[in-house]
């Protein structure tokens, strides 16, 4: 069993993995205000009851810049009192089991590669669409983070006069429209022709992104998770119109495109990130 925790920008979601499954969860709001030390105790004191499991490890998502090696999470952009926080030594020396940090969205993507809707594949993109635009990669059944952990930034690739975060996230309900994502989706549920009509824009700009990433990576199958893809029925036509434009037509034929389903998948992501050779050992003691 193993201890995978999803801190976010807002709350914090902890629980024990087992086969895949999450038998044990807790969770606790978070303030922007908190101090450092406030938000670490918070962390630790959600962790703590968990341990009773006998955990062999424990796994942290974190929406950040990490150096997975050290376990330093450079900057929480909802959390201003996290900078440069040494995760992975604070919680080894307060456990004394194996920890392991990473970017939220490379547990997105190992959870559903591992747990999920991508269960099989072994070539698989997880992109998010929130607050900001983010993929996560899995290459032959491995989480592929660059040299420093920043591979999959696909928010921050040129795109028309921004980049494509800008077009793809909530930016472009917010900036660009004048509204949010949540009424432009309340309005298209109630049938309003301009609100579908919006939906279907974002649709070919978040295609635009997907191409991108087709002609980098040529995955088997990309996850869609995060909160805009909710909306996924509201911008799936405008999604594949932009894709159906890529230039290998058969590579689109064979791509599978989905909807994240469960909640939990970048906490069981987290929750896989021990390393195979760690989990080889913890399987022979």
């Amino acid at each position: 069993m193993n201890i995978g925790v999803d801190l976010g920008g807002t709350k914090i979601k902890a629980g024990v993995e087992l086969n895949g499954t999450v038998i044990k969860q807790e969770t606790i709001l978070l303030k922007q205000k908190d101090s450092l030390s406030s938000t670490l105790q918070q962390l630790i004191g959600l962790i703590r009851p968990l341990m009773a499991y006998s955990a062999s490890s424990i796994g942290i998502g974190v929406p950040s810049v990490v150096d997975t090696q050290k376990g330093i999470v450079y900057d929480v952009a909802n959390i201003p009192s996290w900078k440069k926080v040494e995760l992975k030594a604070i919680l080894q020396e307060e456990f004394n089991v194996p920890v392991f940090v990473n970017n939220d969205v490379n547990c997105f993507a190992l959870g559903e590669c591992r747990f999920g809707v991508a269960k099989g594949f072994h070539s698989v993109v997880g992109v998010t669409t929130g607050t900001g635009l983010g993929s996560g990669i899995i290459i032959n059944d491995e989480l592929y983070t660059g040299n420093n952990c920043g591979a999959g930034e696909i928010g921050l690739l040129p795109y028309l006069d921004k980049n494509f975060e800008y077009y793809a996230s909530n930016n472009f309900f917010e900036a660009i429209h004048g509204t949010t994502a949540l009424a432009a989706n309340q309005a298209a549920v109630a049938g309003d022709k301009h609100a579908i009509a919006l939906w279907e824009k974002f649709g070919i700009h978040l295609g635009a992104a997907l191409k991108a990433i087709m002609y980098i990576y040529d995955p088997e199958a990309i996850v869609l998770g995060g909160s805009l893809a909710k909306a996924y029925p509201f911008f799936e036509t405008g999604m594949y119109q932009e894709l159906n434009d890529f230039s290998f037509p058969q590579s689109l034929k064979r791509l599978k495109i989905f909807q994240s389903t469960d909640e939990n998948i970048a906490l069981l992501g987290a929750a896989a990130l021990i390393p195979q050779e760690l989990k080889n050992y913890v399987l022979k003691d």
